[in-house]
Parts: C-alpha cells; structure tokens; sequence
C-alpha cells in the first residue's frame, strides 16, 4: 500500500490546480486520472475569466496561458456582451484557449512541482477510518490523510461519501458535434427551442451546436446528428468524418455539502449546470485554490475545522453563478415575446452600473467571501498594485506565488515570523472591481489564495493567530 499526505481523484483542471496548490505547500500529494494524456474529446470549455487568470498570475504562471492563448472580451449574459476593459484589474479581459491546452499547461506546472500522477486508472471506493484507503481499478490501493473528489459531474467519490446533489433536471439539452461539413450555413439562429449554431473550426471542419426540441438523454448517434441538420437547415450538408459528438444539457446541481469526514469534492463533482458564460472550468479553479492552502495547513497539524471554512466560502459564491447560468437559458429562445425580454435587458446591461454587476459575477471578480471585520476589502481578490519596498518595486501578485500568507503594511514596518512580512508605499487609488474606489488602510493580511482577511490600523497579531496559528 502506498502513503500520500492527499490523494486527488481526477486530473481535470481542478485536480491538476488543487495539486499545484497542495504542492507548493510542501504537501505529498497524488492524481489518479483515468486519462493517460491530458487529451480532452472536442474543444469543451473554451477559455478562462479574469479572475483565473489572476489565480494564475499569483502563482507566477499566467504567461504560460497568455502566450497560447487570445485576450479578449469574453464575459456575456445571455450571449449579451459584458465588456470588462474600464475594469481595475491587470487582467481586464478573459482569455480564449481550449480546456485540452489548459490541462497540458497545468500538467507541465504540476510536474515540475513534482507531483506524482497515477495514470490509466480510476479511483473505484475507499474506506475512511482515521484516514482514507482508496481503491483504484486496477487492484492497487492508496493510503491518505484526505481524499478530494475532482472526478466531474458523475463523482464515484460524492455519490460513495453519500453526498447529496441537490437542484433541477434539464429543461433543455443540447446536441454537439465537430465534423467535417460542405458549404455549411454558418452563423447562428434562434428557434422556439432554443439557440442553433454551425462555427468554422478550420481545414473544412465545423461545430455544430443544438438545442433539441425535447429533452433527450444518453450519447447521441451519427444519424441523429443528419436528421437534427435535416429539421433545421433541409439538409446535413455531408457531415463526416465525425471527431466528437456528444449531448449537454442545462440541468443545475449543487452538493448539499463539500464534505464528509475525510472526504471533500470540488469542481463538477460538487457542482454542474448550463454552460452559458463558460462558468464550470473557472469555478473548478476558484475551488481549488480556495481549499488548498487550507487542506495543506490541516494536513500539517491546523484545526480540522478549517476546512468547513471551504464550503462556508465557496458554497453561496457558487449558487450565485449557477442561478445566472439558470437564468440565461430561457433568454436564449427564439420567440417573439422572449426576443422583447432579451432586448429590454441588453438594453440595461448597456448601463454601466448593470453592466459592471453582472461582468463582476461572470468574471469571478466580484467574489466576497464573509470573513467579518469592518474594511471593505476583507473578504476581496487583493488588488495587484505596483508597490515600492525596500528591495524595490514588486507587484503584489509577485508576493504570492509560492502561496504564503503575506501581511503588507503601508507605514511602520511590522514582523511576525508567522507570515511574508513586506513594508511598502503606495500612492495610487485603491479600486475594486464593481464596489468601485476604497480608502487605503494601514496594512492587509493577504491568505495564499489571495483574498483579504484583515484589513486595519489594529493589532494584527490577532489575526494572524487565527488564521495562521500561535507562535512557536
């Protein structure tokens, strides 16, 4: 039997994040991934929102993304754009890249973390006791403190735990296809069923997306992908040469809880919905690196109890972006009166207030999470602000990336061997995105993931005790 501090199920990209994250905290940890290769069937999510890539940029890998990638304005409501460019943020734009290239980049940091990687085999069952016995398919059996279910939306690891996953069935699904087409009609349309649409992919090669006129189930079949041609265009335009086709839906589910005892679930395991806004990847990032700074400290010796703090946080961040992926389903009908109710709401999203509420949510820089504490910026993404130190200019970010808590103050210099103690100036606006301009305080505790848990001109020795730790 082989030991692991934590071994995660699933080497999707919040496996692969959650891994990195552990890592970076000296943790031993493991993926077991069915998948040999990082190859992922069809295009599948196609990018990442701002507040990604700002995870990304704290960890100091963001230009790998940047370099394969293409900046441009990707947040919408409803296929309504939602530009983010008058955004104070570095990132102000998201980043149009296939999943399959973002798992490779990932898995390339992962492994110079030196993570160990499982592969070509599931996690079956475990056992808890006073750790995990994790069962893999091909007879072997791991040994953990933890294990994380990142293995999607059909999680053996949630439905074992005996986890709930509560929410609504699909009222609509949706036929998906990458093939090889003659004279396609591309473009998109609407119908009473929803949103149709044939896009170039390149060398002949089309995506084909439909919503069905009735909510079907299970993979759909070659002829079924001709005949949905057929119903909307009169012909199926010779579609050949078929390299994926599968079948989505808008069902909506959220975990009741992210944890059982020694067994926590992220990513699609702990929540699935529409892919309107191109949510789910992103979520499964901000996940991630919320839980991992903290699975790292528990593992080390912390309180057990900081992990409940992971679904305290996540859970009504995520409910919130599920119920605007509900939310724009409807809108994308093609009848008259839903055409009059899509119109009237771009109109107020052309507002800057609406716009930059609704940008906020979908570009993951609006998450609060209720830390308490009386400045606005506790419980906020920490602006990337160019300071000036004693070893001169740094970016915040910069201070981050092998995941510490840091504590920068902006006046006499304050040390505490517990945290990354920086003293800095910083003479320009404090902004945030949607809340708009703060008032600068004293000094910030910043955790690893990169919010804000205190903000003040107090003691912060109290602080740091509570989510750091007593002095040795």
């Amino acid at each position: 039997m082989t030991n692991h501090a934590v071994v995660i199920a699933g080497g999707g990209p919040t496996g692969l994040m959650l891994a990195g994250e552990l890592a970076l905290a000296g943790i031993d940890v493991a993926i077991v991934e069915r998948r040999v290769t990082q190859e992922v069937a069809g295009s599948r999510a196609g990018g990442l929102h701002a507040r990604a890539i700002e995870l990304l940029d704290q960890r100091g890998i963001a230009g790998r993304f940047l370099a394969e990638g293409k900046a441009m304005q990707v947040a919408g409501f409803a296929m309504i754009p939602l530009d983010i460019s008058d955004f104070p943020t570095r990132h102000n734009y998201g980043l149009a890249l296939k999943q399959e290239r973002i798992e490779q980049l990932l898995a390339a940091w992962v492994a110079e973390l030196g993570v160990q990687s499982y592969r070509g085999v599931d996690v079956t069952g475990f056992v808890q006791d006073d750790g995990v016995s994790v069962a893999l398919s091909d007879g072997r059996t791991l040994r953990a403190q933890y294990l994380v279910g990142c293995d999607g939306g059909r999680s053996i690891v949630r439905k074992q735990a005996g986890i709930e996953f509560v929410g609504w069935d699909a009222a609509t699904s949706y036929l998906i296809a990458e093939c090889e087409m003659t004279e396609p009609a591309l473009g998109m349309r609407r119908d009473a069923a929803g949103i149709h649409g044939l896009a170039p992919l390149g060398d002949g090669r089309v995506r084909f997306v439909s919503a069905e006129a009735e909510v079907r189930h299970g993979e759909p079949t070659v002829d079924e992908l001709r005949g949905e041609l057929v119903h909307l265009y009169g012909r199926d335009f010779g579609a050949r040469n078929v390299t994926w086709l599968s079948r989505f839906s808008d069902a909506t589910r959220h975990a009741a809880s992210y944890r059982a005892g020694r067994v926590l679930i992220a990513g699609d395991a702990a929540h699935v919905h529409s892919p309107a806004g191109g949510q789910g990847l992103n979520l499964g990032l901000y996940d991630a690196v919320n839980l991992g700074w903290k699975l790292a400290r528990v593992v080390r010796g912390a309180a057990d109890a900081l992990l409940d703090t992971f679904q305290a946080e996540r859970h009504p961040a995520t409910a919130r972006t599920l119920a605007i992926t509900m939310a724009a389903g409807p809108l994308n009908r093609g009848d008259v009166r839903t055409d009059a109710l899509r119109d009237m709401i771009g109109e107020m999203l052309k507002m800057t207030e609406p716009r930059r509420r609704y940008a906020g949510l979908l570009s993951g820089l609006d998450i609060a999470y209720d830390l308490g504490g009386a400045h606005p910026l506790v419980g906020r993404r920490m602006p990337d602000l160019d300071l000036e130190t004693p070893d001169g200019p740094r970016r915040v970010y910069s201070l981050l990336h092998d995941a510490p808590f840091v504590l920068v103050s902006f006046g006499e210099a304050i040390a505490d061997e517990r945290v990354r103690c920086v003293t800095a100036r910083y003479d320009g606006a404090w902004e945030l995105p949607v809340l708009g301009a703060v008032a600068a305080p004293p000094a910030v505790l910043i955790r690893p993931d990169g919010y804000v848990s205190w903000a003040g001109d107090g003691d912060v020795r109290d602080a740091i005790t509570t989510w750091v730790g007593s002095p040795r």
